[in-house]
């Protein structure tokens, strides 16, 4: 299978096509082809999303002591129980990676213009395996928030240039299924997480959950030092950081922090990209708490015995099914950004139907049936809401594009929704209220990504990827040959 980055310009000229076929003849296929690249970055987003699980599960994260009117206390566990955190600051530190992944990942998406995005990968995953293994170390709120401010520097460059290279390497019509096995991760990994997490504090202190999680990831962060560099399509650098001079399309001119500004500009002028991101937002505010509070808020409303164990279970189930399925029924419509804000609108405002009446009822059965329906529904969004990110912008733009979109739904939705949901929490003392009060944010999403079907959209993934690039005359090669 031969996977092209972008296929062939209708008005490419013949000199330059034969100058395709013979490289292609002369290159050595590699042995990392598309769907071992896929298989390694859809392990290394499961283990990333395994921490944010593995830190949200009762077994984990733990929870505070307490005292009867007796006066009989019982000691905390856990995370929170170790370091005394009111739900407040159990909140800020589910949230304090966004720090480092705010910072990061604007600079690795530029930085990707002068040195190869795959090593840079490497170096992100390094930086997060030395990260949580600091976790396990930690000692008090501080000592433990700063480290997972460094999980999220880590995060930035997987996060902003794992997609583009997915992309890229994708069959034509399976591109948006291919993503969607990408951001199945997502969900499974927290969902794990909450069963790793409860299994793990279970039979051992709560630090070595984090020691394990070091362990299954150093392997990947050396694999991004040892194999040959792979290029991504609208940038042409080697891992030196010279420019190559074979497999280009166009040679990026801009480094500097101009470029990074001028860039930005253009993706906020674009309404597509704009409107997508602030569904997204909503959206992600609603899934980061559900994420972190979910085990708590089941345990208390409907007094599940094993709710990391329940939670987990039903978000592996409707995360794989939901998200494949997005994906799947993208491709079959036809991948364009219309049809997937189309499926993201209608997916979301049942998904939202389903869960808000989850809440609402006092029978645990009906609860998890309903629930479970609601998020296969909401989930069966996450390879939509990305291909637009992805082809709703020039080659070039796609690893900021990237890096933005993910800043923006977890400082603007999931940062500030975990620790807004605890205060509400401490509040009204009462979670059905509390759950009902934040599904009820799906329906503002599913009404902004309505907005966007009536856009002017245009596929913009065959754009050169630099209006001031410097264009060679041969074709782009494939990224990857299939082993």
């Amino acid at each position: 299978m031969d996977v092209v980055d972008g296929g062939v310009d209708r008005g490419q000229n013949p000199r330059a096509t034969m100058e395709r076929d013979s490289d292609d003849k002369i290159a050595d296929p590699s042995w990392f082809s598309p769907k071992k690249l896929l298989f390694v970055f859809c392990v290394v987003n499961l283990i990333n999303y395994i921490d944010r699980g593995a830190i949200a599960s009762n077994g984990v994260n733990g929870s505070l002591g307490t005292c009867t009117s007796t006066g009989t206390c019982s000691a905390g566990s856990g995370i929170q129980g170790d370091f005394n955190l009111s739900n407040f600051q159990d909140g800020v530190l589910s949230s304090a990676f966004m720090v480092g992944l705010l910072v990061a990942s604007p600079i690795f998406a530029s930085v990707a213009k002068s040195v190869n995005p795959f090593r840079l990968i490497g170096i992100g995953l390094s930086i997060w395996t030395l990260a949580v293994v600091g976790c396990g170390l930690s000692f008090d709120f501080w000592s433990i928030t700063f480290c997972r401010m460094f999980v999220g520097v880590g995060e930035a460059s997987f996060v902003s240039l794992a997609a583009p290279f997915i992309d890229d390497n994708a069959p034509q019509a399976q591109k948006s299924a291919w993503l969607a096995m990408f951001y199945m991760c997502i969900p499974t990994g927290y969902a794990l997480g909450y069963v790793y997490g409860g299994l793990v504090g279970s039979v051992l202190p709560w630090r070595a959950a984090f020691w394990g999680e070091a362990i299954l990831m150093l392997p990947f962060a050396v694999l991004g030092f040892v194999i040959k560099p792979l290029h991504l399509k609208g940038f042409a650098p080697d891992d030196k950081g010279k420019n190559r001079t074979d497999n280009l399309n166009v040679l990026p001119t801009g480094y500097g922090f101009s470029a990074v500004l001028k860039d930005l500009k253009l993706l906020l002028v674009d309404k597509v990209y704009v409107t997508n991101i602030l569904g997204y937002i909503a959206y992600n505010f609603v899934l980061g708490a559900y994420s972190y509070w979910g085990p708590k808020a089941g345990y208390n409303i409907y007094k599940m015995e094993n709710a990391d164990m329940i939670f987990g279970g039903i978000t592996v189930i409707c995360g794989i099914v939901g998200t494949l399925s997005g994906g799947v029924v993208l491709d079959f419509m036809d991948a364009t950004i219309s049809n997937a804000f189309k499926l993201l609108s209608v997916s979301t405002f049942i998904g939202g139907l389903f869960c808000f009446a989850a809440f609402c009822f006092k029978s645990m059965y009906a609860f998890l049936a309903l629930f479970a329906v609601g998020e296969l529904l909401v989930f069966a969004t996450q390879g939509p809401v990305n291909f637009i990110v992805l082809h709703c912008v020039k080659p070039s733009l796609r690893p900021l594009a990237m890096a933005m979109s993910t800043v923006s739904i977890h400082i603007f939705g999931d940062v500030p929704s975990s620790p807004l949901v605890g205060v509400l929490q401490d509040y009204v003392h009462n979670w059905r209220v509390t759950a009902l009060v934040l599904t009820f944010v799906l329906f503002p999403a599913a009404a902004i990504w309505f907005i966007g079907i009536f856009l002017n959209s245009v596929d913009r993934y065959n754009e050169d990827s630099e209006p001031d690039a410097v264009t060679r005359e041969s074709a782009v090669a494939p990224l990857l040959e299939e082993a």
